[in-house]
């Protein structure tokens, strides 16, 4: 979670306490649904972001984590989705989120409070009495606006992840369907800078209104841009295996050795902060680090083995394990979470056995080679 979080969720809660003080509430209850109403946005924030995620695995792709911060969240995916229509469900599952919490909330204030308390709440004109209702509506009525604001057809939006899956299903070529919804994501960051810059000299009353709306625009059109430039990088690693970059003569600690061993003959031999563990038929079991077997009792280290300290791989799968198969596109190694948290990850043959190692500087350096020139 972002720091930039707090900033935004107190930031709302100060603007929402005066907007329910305006409406007659005291200064006591205004801060109170100011503040039920912020931590309601930000769920809903998250369960948009869920969606996504809930998606995401059902299709096979792990995700990393999802962070929260002052644009909203992301549900950060281990990999690219892998077809078009993969593509459109993932993009397509936050929105739906949001817009069933906000027909639910509409639909709680109608069944509490009838249908013309249920609008007047939507429209911020609710009894002043009545705070629940008041807080119905102001979420039914944000979640509603980040609809929208989401289906803008610009990348990185849902709505242009939407328009990059549309366009993917059309023409078949990803990285043309992923150029075409960057630019449309920065046509639409010049259209709200430009909406931002009017805002502030046509209506002073509205400069945070202004500002806020340049700042995402920025965001959105660096994205854009950023998007761009790595679907050309990826377009130009297309073909890479992981094989072709990885360290063929890879160094595996076998299960059964015992820790005395393992540190005299690997970890003070080659320096190595870690190493991959071997079975007896050469099959990669997990990792074993230098703080594990140097937190054994000496007086234990000849009769323990490796495998009782090592850190198992429990994922059978490729996907967000510490494993990667030989045959997997370098693509695929993108935004690895293990790859970045240990500087390198286990490249395994179909039946499991270890036959390399890649490095986070092998990757950067096949990235490098076929970055475009400035």
């Amino acid at each position: 979670m972002e720091p930039s979080w707090f900033i935004v969720l107190f930031l709302i809660i100060y603007l929402l306490n005066g907007s329910y003080a305006d409406k007659g509430f005291s200064e006591a209850t205004a801060f109170t649904l100011a503040v039920v109403s912020a931590l309601l946005f930000f769920l809903s924030v998250l369960l948009h972001e869920l969606g996504h995620a809930v998606v995401a695995l059902r299709n096979g792709i792990g995700i990393a984590g999802i962070d929260l911060w002052m644009f909203g969240g992301v549900a950060k995916l281990n990999r690219d989705t892998d077809s078009a229509g993969v593509e459109f469900r993932v993009a397509a599952a936050g929105p739906l989120v949001t817009l069933l919490i906000a027909a639910a909330s509409l639909g709680a204030a109608a069944l509490f409070y009838g249908n013309q308390a249920a609008v007047d709440a939507f429209l911020f004109d609710a009894p002043t009495a009545e705070g629940p209702l008041a807080v119905l509506g102001y979420i039914a009525f944000i979640n509603l606006a980040l609809l929208v604001f989401n289906l803008i057809p610009g990348f990185p939006l849902d709505g242009g992840r939407i328009a990059r899956a549309i366009a993917w299903k059309i023409t078949g070529d990803r990285s043309r369907a992923t150029r075409f919804a960057a630019r449309l994501g920065r046509g639409f960051s010049f259209l709200m800078i430009a909406g931002a810059v009017l805002i502030v000299i046509s209506s002073p009353d509205n400069l945070f209104t202004g500002v806020w709306l340049g700042f995402v625009g920025l965001f959105i059109g660096q994205a854009a841009r950023q998007a761009e430039l790595q679907t050309e990088v990826t377009g130009r690693i297309e073909g890479l295996r992981v094989a072709d970059v990885m360290d063929d003569q890879p160094v595996g600690i076998p299960a059964s050795l015992t820790i005395d061993r393992a540190l005299d003959e690997f970890f003070l031999r080659y320096r190595y902060p870690w190493f991959p563990v071997v079975d007896d038929a050469g099959r990669f079991t997990g990792l074993v680090t230098y703080e594990s077997v140097n937190a054994v009792l000496e007086s234990e280290r000849a009769t323990r083995t490796v495998e009782s300290v090592m850190a198992p791989d429990t994922t059978e799968s490729a996907e967000g394990g510490l494993r990667v198969g030989l045959e997997e596109p370098l693509e695929a190694l993108l935004g690895r979470e293990v790859l970045q948290r240990l500087g390198a990850i286990v490249a395994v043959d179909p039946e499991g056995r270890l036959r390399g190692v890649v490095t986070a500087d092998q990757v950067r350096r096949a990235l490098t080679a076929a970055a475009p020139a400035p």
